[in-house]
């Protein structure tokens, strides 16, 4: 049975409320048939922010990934963000065809009452908080299957697991825009339609004829054509592995219609030294400075700065010691982050541990506040050094 407009006007005045002081329009609001029956989980809300808004009146796609033991994320093209459920005291009513206060008064002659029907209600809804994509995955997948080369005995085998972008975006909870800059970071490359990681000992081999071919022709190593790198070295590789490590190692630019590479020695450098590492537990610090400057190509100078997030130096043994200690090997999440490091090393200083934890750092956030939240400082021989707030086994 619906209101008229004098049941309206005695619940104003028993209310004590000035009809005066609102607007003349009454929305009388009622429970349609299919809603009194309905339970609270029966419909779901999502709190977006404008861009997000946006992007979805554009055409673009929201979408929810996870598998079934992984808490969901929410991707839009190029962030990825945490669902968090939001309880709320007040009820939510899903009124279709609702009219708002400002929608009322742009109306020439509203109606003295309008009756609305709610479709459903929720107690709660889910809020959006932007948080990192989870990317560990990504490598452990395409470490399973690395390319060797075309005459590898791997790329004969029919069982190998091979991925498509498709295929990563089912299974890695990131943005397709954050998946491929993560594919760029591991200089993986896409082969006959599946993305894949280069095997280290082939990457280094492709490198080896590069920087050999531009030792032998007194090129620049900043203006290295590609046409003749193909041509030199396409018998020996195929063309597309030359290209790609042209791209991994340097930066293409294009002079006067030709195409040419400007490679970095700090990228080759960092490269050289994991070649070294990788086969030993440790390594004495002074030899391998003298062993890694005369494996570098001529010309080039080797520095620690290039070993950030790859190597670490111990100098409190003796001789001082360096080993592989590569960030992207370590865990995705925050506090086994840091016991991982604190189970390595007891204290820490900003210096060595910064490049293992710069990439924890969210929108905002500063080393120095993930180290206050996770670590305590003290002095130590007059330098400020860090451990764990919490016992590590």
């Amino acid at each position: 049975m619906q209101r008229t407009r004098e049941e309206v006007d005695a619940t104003l005045h028993i209310a004590k409320v000035n009809a005066a002081e609102l607007l003349p329009a009454v929305q009388c609001l009622a429970f349609g048939a299919g809603a009194s029956g309905a339970a609270a989980g029966d419909f779901c809300l999502l709190e977006l922010e404008p861009a997000l808004c946006e992007q979805l009146e554009a055409g673009h796609r929201l979408v929810i990934r996870g598998d079934k033991d992984d808490q969901a994320v929410l991707c839009s093209k190029d962030k990825t963000y945490d669902l968090k459920i939001a309880d709320t005291s007040n009820m939510l009513l899903f009124i279709p065809g609702c009219k708002t206060p400002e929608q009322l008064k742009t109306e020439e002659a509203p109606c003295n009452i309008i009756h609305s029907e709610i479709f459903g209600f929720s107690n709660n809804y889910w809020e959006l908080r932007r948080c990192r994509p989870k990317l560990k995955k990504l490598k452990k997948l395409l470490m399973g299957n690395t390319y060797e080369g075309p005459d590898s005995q791997k790329e004969k085998d029919s069982n190998s697991s091979n991925y498509t972008m498709g295929d990563l975006l089912d299974q890695i909870q990131a943005s397709e825009e954050e998946i491929m800059t993560q594919l760029q970071v591991l200089n993986a490359c896409e082969i006959g339609g599946y993305w894949r990681i280069l095997e280290f000992d082939y990457e280094m081999k492709l490198l080896n004829h590069v920087t050999q071919l531009v030792e032998s022709e007194s090129w620049s190593i900043d203006k290295v054509p590609l046409t003749t790198c193909l041509q030199e070295l396409g018998p020996l590789e195929p063309e597309e592995m030359i290209e790609h490590c042209l791209k991994c190692y340097g930066r293409r630019y294009v002079d006067e219609g030709e195409v040419y590479f400007e490679l970095s020695a700090d990228k080759i450098c960092r490269a050289t030294a994991q070649m070294l590492l990788q086969n030993a537990v440790k390594f004495n610090f002074a030899e391998f400075q003298d062993v890694w400057q005369q494996s570098v190509p001529e010309g080039m100078v080797t520095s620690l700065e290039q070993l950030k997030g790859l190597a670490l130096v111990d100098r409190h043994t003796r001789p001082e010691i360096i080993f592989l200690l590569k960030v992207d090997d370590l865990p995705e999440d925050n506090q086994a982050r840091f016991n991982s490091l604190f189970s390595l090393r007891e204290k820490w200083t900003e210096e060595d541990i910064a490049p293992y934890i710069q990439d924890l750092c969210g929108q905002k956030q500063t080393i120095g506040a993930l180290l206050t939240k996770y670590a305590r400082s003290s002095m130590q021989n007059g330098v400020k050094v860090y451990n764990s707030r919490r016992p590590v086994a």
